[in-house]
């Protein structure tokens, strides 16, 4: 496969013309944003803001016939450039994939701690427009159907466990709390949401006699309820048939690591390549802890010596929200024009202190005209009040320039080139997240982590990567653990134990991330696993750089793989051989 041009971004090559191919995957999102209004939401596109997604068994069968049908349609067509070849073999990586999941049954009934329909019809808001009164009215109209949200999600809920098909007790009885604690007008986001700040801008501009008062009210009790029905449902009908087993076992495993990586891997290598690298990880981590702590001094003792620094510590969510944005104006400024070419339009990225308090860190793209900026979210634990600048420094490098933003919002600025598919609605984990973490790496060799405090810190990022893809396939696979790690077989138990042993964050967090590997098979590896398979690419060009006797540029490299926007990372390869 050949290398899909990217726009140079000193001079903005001219707008390609649009093929038959884009003009199917160019209808292919309009069509997906009316079956599912919040995806629409969450990547920008104009006029669904009021309605929410229908997660009814039938409102699912149609998205996946709708799969179908365009993979038919891209069957028959011919690329007319190097451009429509990547394009055909991602769409027919992806859709393939979601047909696949959903002839296996795996798309009726998604239920964990972080990304099931339980979240994403709460989490859209947070990426809803804001600034307007018509926004607020959109926003109560979607409040006002977010009970149909909720009863369709329930329906599919039920059809799968008709099937056999329900969520280890783990993911239910979590989700219990969450759905509960949105139900409870004395703690649900909802009841806060409508007379925060940014509502009572709204109702103030209002015209006389307006209604909008009123129906965010009605909105936003609408919603309690619906949660409060869910929460219901889930402890009284569906936590019965829960099964204890957190395994999904390896044929589920196989399918869902594919889906995330866009990749097929030899998961017991991975997994012994998992158990390599954590060993690599901390002999590095103890190596560097010397430089902090001296001579025979641990990890355990540089972290309580940089704990102790109060030049690296910050006081609640405020100076956490300055200091994020601070740091990642600096790295932009410092990046752009020396090590990357970063459009105008994303050079902006906000840093958010997350409405949540579930412990997650996030990035949420630009929308398709950059009027909502990318924006970096932090869901701060209520018991959390206190944060070590050299644990976080990789975090925002991670979350913004040159990680998640610098590639989310590049794809989005290709418009020249990409159809709206490959611009804003194609997200592979394993692309992603392995770009993210390959990004965190990147600053490090550049010398943006050469102060041995926040270098520990990255290393403590990728320790706990590199932990969780042997946790991730240990427990879901069944495998024996090492007898350095507690011998037997993996189960939840073994992997708290050995979380613990390896991440150095406070319990909530952990407790926060092990429950969302539990329930979620195959996207925890595919950080670390995308970060080897972006690395395995990037090696491979040079090599073949040095075999024709030129000099690999890898400024070039990161430009034309970042122009291909997110892509399976099989796909990735072949377009960068």
């Amino acid at each position: 496969m050949t290398t899909d041009p990217t726009a140079d971004q000193a001079a903005p090559a001219p707008t390609r013309p649009t093929s038959p191919l884009d003009e199917v995957a160019n209808a292919y999102v309009q069509d997906s944003a009316r079956l599912d209004p919040f995806a629409a939401t969450a990547v920008g596109i104009a006029g669904y803001d009021d309605r929410a997604t229908d997660y009814s068994p039938e409102a699912v069968d149609e998205r996946a016939a709708l799969a179908r049908d365009v993979l038919a349609k891209i069957a028959v067509i011919d690329p007319v450039d190097d451009v429509d070849v990547v394009t055909r073999a991602a769409m027919q990586e992806r859709l393939g994939l979601a047909v696949e999941l959903h002839e296996a049954g795996e798309d009726y009934a998604p239920l964990n701690v972080i990304a099931s329909p339980l979240q994403e019809m709460r989490d859209v808001f947070d990426i809803t427009g804001t600034d307007t009164v018509e926004q607020w009215e959109a926003i109560a109209a979607r409040l006002s159907a977010l009970p149909g949200s909720v009863s369709s999600y329930v329906e599919s809920l039920r059809h799968a466990a008709a099937a056999g098909d329900v969520a280890a007790v783990l993911q239910v009885s979590e989700g219990v709390k969450q759905a509960a604690e949105l139900a409870d007008p004395a703690t649900s986001f909802f009841a806060d949401f409508v007379t925060g700040p940014a509502a009572q801008a709204a109702l103030a501009a209002a015209p006389a006699g307006s209604a909008l008062r009123a129906d965010l009210e009605r909105g936003a009790q609408a919603a309690c309820e619906a949660y409060g029905t869910l929460a219901g449902f889930l402890r009284d009908e569906l936590a019965p048939q829960a099964p204890t087993e957190d395994a999904v076992g390896r044929e589920r495993y196989a399918l869902h690591s594919r889906n995330f990586l866009g990749a097929t891997v030899d998961l017991d290598e991975t997994y012994e390549w998992g158990l390599e690298e954590l060993a690599r990880v901390i002999a590095e981590q103890e190596s560097v802890a010397r430089q902090i702590a001296g001579p025979g001094a641990s990890v355990e003792d540089a972290v309580a010596q940089l704990d102790a620094d109060p030049a690296r510590t910050l006081h609640g969510t405020a100076a956490l929200q300055e200091w994020m944005q601070r740091t990642s104006d600096e790295a932009v400024r410092a990046l752009d024009g020396v090590h990357f070419d970063i459009p105008e339009p994303v050079l902006a990225l906000e840093c958010m202190i997350a409405p949540t308090q579930n412990g997650g860190i996030y990035y949420t793209p630009p929308s398709d005209d950059f009027s909502r900026p990318g924006r970096m979210w932090w869901s701060v634990p209520p018991e959390v009040t206190e944060f070590n600048t050299w644990r976080e420094k990789t975090t925002v490098f991670h979350e913004g320039v040159p990680g998640h933003h610098l590639q989310c919002g590049q794809a989005v600025y290709e418009r020249a080139t990409l159809n709206d598919w490959r611009r804003l609605a194609c997200w592979v984990s394993g692309h992603g997240e392995g770009w993210a973490l390959y990004a965190e790496r990147l600053m490090a060799d550049l010398g943006f982590l050469d102060d041995p405090g926040d270098r520990l810190g990255m290393l403590d990022a990728q320790r706990m990567r590199a932990a969780r893809v042997v946790l991730d396939i240990g427990v879901h696979l069944g495998k024996p653990a090492p007898q350095v790690w507690g011998g037997g077989t993996w189960d939840a138990a073994k992997a708290w134990d050995f979380l613990r042993a390896n991440v150095n964050m406070p319990e909530a967090f952990v407790r926060f991330e092990l429950n969302r590997y539990l329930g979620w098979p195959g996207q925890a590896p595919s950080y670390k696993v995308g970060q080897r398979l972006w690395e395995q690419t990037r090696d491979a060009a040079s090599a073949s750089a040095a075999a024709r006797g030129e000099t690999f540029d890898i400024r070039a490299f990161h430009a034309r793989a970042l122009g291909l926007g997110s892509v399976g990372l099989d796909v990735l390869k072949d377009a960068l051989s």
